[in-house]
């Protein structure tokens, strides 16, 4: 249910950014959000997000994980920290483990899927201007898995026999799986072919004796990799 309209008046709501490659998505958040929340701006793609971020200094940026030039993670790298006091609320059709645990990572405050409702979807806005950590129900034992479950780090220049048995090529597209890069963005990213970057997880997955993406990321955040 929307609040009554006296109830609204008495705080400012949080000034947002909308962050999707597709129109028509965006077209439906901007009706859904209309007269909950004060949406500022609005970017099909990494590079145009960045500059209305910057522009229009929001307060919190909802933000698609997956997009054709980066997606989220890259938004979030090249935004870093200004303007100062900007959050980060993914809001994606992915519900992957290593999705939400790479965006978290990166500094991301909240994860919620697109199946979410307008009012909740608002409230989520609301509690992350507010400080809070959001995730839709089922999302956060991944969080706390990543975060509480993991092995402490390994001290600096500490042994790895596991690692040692990667190639540097392998370990550079280790941590692009742990940061929840597809392969086609890795390929992108490492200037190789895709069919390269199948090959390197494969021979990754078998040396280290895993079976999963969500496996590989696991390992790679035990290790600090992200």
């Amino acid at each position: 249910m929307r609040p009554p309209q006296d109830a609204t008046a008495a705080f400012a709501a949080p000034r947002v950014v909308l962050v999707d490659d597709h129109r028509l998505f965006r077209a439906g958040v901007r009706a859904e959000l209309d007269g909950l929340v004060d949406l500022v701006g609005e970017a099909g793609g990494v590079t145009e997000a960045v500059d209305v971020i910057r522009a229009q200094a929001p307060d919190v940026v909802l933000l698609d994980v997956h997009m054709p030039d980066g997606g989220g993670l890259e938004v979030i790298r090249r935004v870093g920290g200004e303007p100062a006091g900007v959050r980060f609320l993914a809001l994606s059709v992915s519900d992957a483990a290593e999705d939400v645990i790479a965006v978290i990572r990166a500094g991301a405050r909240g994860y919620v899927t697109k199946t979410i409702a307008a009012d909740d979807l608002a409230d989520a806005i609301r509690r992350v201007h507010g400080g809070d950590a959001v995730f839709s129900p089922r999302l956060a034992g991944f969080v706390l898995d990543a975060f509480a479950a993991g092995a402490p780090p390994a001290p600096a220049g500490a042994h790895d026999a596991e690692l040692d048995q990667l190639t540097p090529r392998e370990r550079e597209v280790l941590q692009h799986i742990a940061r929840g890069y597809m392969y086609k963005e890795i390929a992108q990213r490492l200037g190789i072919s895709a069919r390269t970057v199948e090959a390197h997880v494969s021979a990754v997955l078998r040396k280290l004796q895993l079976s999963s993406r969500h496996e590989l990321s696991r390992w790679a955040a035990e290790r600090r990799m992200l």
